[in-house]
């Protein structure tokens, strides 16, 4: 599916986006990888190159999604490196660890700026080159949090749910224009996402968490979400655990779904 793409990822120096970029470079796509963090991304690449893929085929392109002024150059970048941008994969983004009653409105803003804003700038200004193309394919890591409310997420869900209706609502506008967009939901992967959660005040929560620790191995979880590109989903659901039974519950019983989050936490 992937030999002959090249696929843009953003948050890709850890986690998700790292794990997602290792498997596209088993089957010979073409990358182009983005984080703050150059270091890091220059490690996934060598972990891409000793996964198979040509180093002249992987673009390591830093880039901060809520750096706008700077934004469209690094498009460009993206653009000329092999003249084609067939899949933008929109995984940049911080979790929350902090009750609501404690978190500063500056907090909720920065969650809003990189986990909404900085994506949808990105799409913007990707998407027409999509169009011009008459091809391509937006994908955005949203959460099992776009859909549920939970406890210590108040920012984070609501940043969530709005990209899970930006990016249904955009699926609905360009279907016709030969662009698929795919949303995808993790619950709890292994990663990093907690240790970099901002607390109230702004700062890093610094730590794994229970939920976390025992929540899917994040090769695995790339491995769902490429099965779920190959078979053309349009919401990829990824995860193990009880919050993924929660997604059906909160469908057929949200009354229930409301007391169980409510008790549990």
């Amino acid at each position: 599916m992937f030999a002959d793409k090249t696929v843009w990822i953003t948050g890709a120096s850890s986690g998700i986006g790292e794990a997602v970029a290792i498997e596209i470079a088993k089957e010979g796509g073409a990358l182009i990888l983005s984080s703050r963090r150059e270091a890091e991304l220059e490690r996934v690449k060598s972990l891409c190159v000793a996964a198979g893929a040509a180093a002249d085929k992987i673009l390591v392109l830093p880039l901060d999604v809520i750096d706008y002024d700077a934004m469209p150059g690094v498009v460009a970048r993206a653009q000329k490196f092999t003249g084609q941008i067939d899949m933008l994969f929109n995984n940049a983004g911080i979790s929350q660890r902090s009750l609501c009653v404690d978190t500063e409105m500056e907090t909720y803003r920065r969650l809003f700026e990189v986990d909404v804003f900085g994506q949808i700038a990105l799409t913007k200004l990707v998407l027409p080159i999509m169009l011009e193309q008459g091809r391509g394919h937006m994908a955005v890591t949203a959460s099992v949090a776009g859909k549920l409310g939970a406890r210590h997420r108040t920012g984070y869900c609501a940043a969530k749910h709005a990209m899970m209706g930006f990016f249904d609502a955009l699926r609905a506008e360009v279907a016709r224009d030969g662009i698929f967009v795919t949303t995808i939901t993790p619950g709890f992967i292994r990663t990093n996402i907690s240790v970099n959660a901002l607390k109230g005040d702004g700062s890093e929560f610094g730590k794994v968490d229970k939920n976390i620790s025992a929540g899917m191995d994040v090769t695995e979880c790339a491995r769902v979400i490429m099965k779920g590109f190959r078979a053309g989903k349009r919401e990829i659901a990824v995860g193990k655990g009880m919050e993924m039974k929660a997604l059906l519950i909160k469908r057929l019983f949200p009354n229930r779904l409301f007391k169980m989050v409510e008790t549990m936490g």
